[in-house]
């Protein structure tokens, strides 16, 4: 681990490249969501499988390797972080949403938007912090995201397209998702560069957090909003095993 953690500059377009594979399999889903009549149960249908990836991005490579340091007892501190910082994002949220007198049925959008967002962030965090650690690493969490941020990006432009926001603005609102994924890896990579293990390893557990709280008050509650369907748990663990298969096969 420690070998990797010397990458030199020129190391920051292969981070870049890494994210640029889940931002565009998030712009995929969106155009896909363009062309396709999307109904509340497939939107449901997407969230589920996008939570079971994400859930297993979390418990299999996130954790694992964050408690693998001298000092384990840390990032499970900065895993409990990582949830109170997705609290304090949900309540700068709830502040902008009042003072901007924002409609009930504009709740849904807006938060499923900034979730999204946050998501795609501390995914390029998580890319750039795992590719200080082992490039291969980085690899297997880039490639491990790409299905969860398709059918992620299908959900996100699907609810705005229900909600009558107009299509010029769905799709440079879905091209914009680009930029916190590649910024958190920017942010990632350099910022953690020559940062003691122990700290980038506490950075993995608080996205790990982050992101599981993104799961369970996000995308699971926008998911059960609708219309459900009895196929949703059959692709929440689907989706965990589709990466837990990745995970095995291409890992490093």
């Amino acid at each position: 681990m420690t070998e990797t953690r010397g990458v030199p500059v020129e190391g920051f377009a292969l981070v870049l490249a890494l994210a640029a594979l889940p931002a565009a399999g998030n712009f995929a889903g969106g155009l896909a969501a363009e062309m396709v009549h999307v109904s509340e149960r497939t939107l449901s249908l997407a969230l589920h499988l996008a939570a079971g990836i994400v859930m297993a991005v979390v418990g299999l490579e996130l954790m694992p390797e964050a408690l693998a340091g001298s000092a384990p007892w840390v990032p499970i501190l900065a895993f409990v972080g990582g949830g109170a910082f997705f609290m304090g994002i949900e309540r700068v949220i709830g502040s902008i949403r009042r003072r901007l007198e924002a409609g009930e049925e504009s709740d849904g959008p807006l938060a499923i938007f900034t979730g999204v967002s946050l998501d795609l962030f501390s995914d390029g965090v998580m890319i750039g912090t795992a590719t200080i650690l082992n490039p291969s690493l980085g690899l297997l969490l880039a490639l491990g995201q790409v299905p969860a941020d398709v059918p992620e990006g299908f959900a996100a432009i699907a609810t705005l397209r229900r909600s009558g926001i107009a299509r010029r603005a769905r799709i440079l609102m879905s091209a914009s998702f680009a930029l916190p994924i590649l910024l958190g890896a920017a942010l990632g990579y350099f910022a953690l560069r020559q940062a003691p293990e122990l700290l980038t390893l506490s950075v993995l557990a608080v996205t790990g957090g982050a992101l599981t709280s993104v799961v369970v008050e996000e995308m699971l509650t926008e998911a059960h909003e609708g219309e459900t369907s009895v196929w949703g748990p059959i692709l929440l663990t689907g989706g965990f095993a589709l990466f837990a298969t990745i995970s095995v096969y291409l890992g490093a």
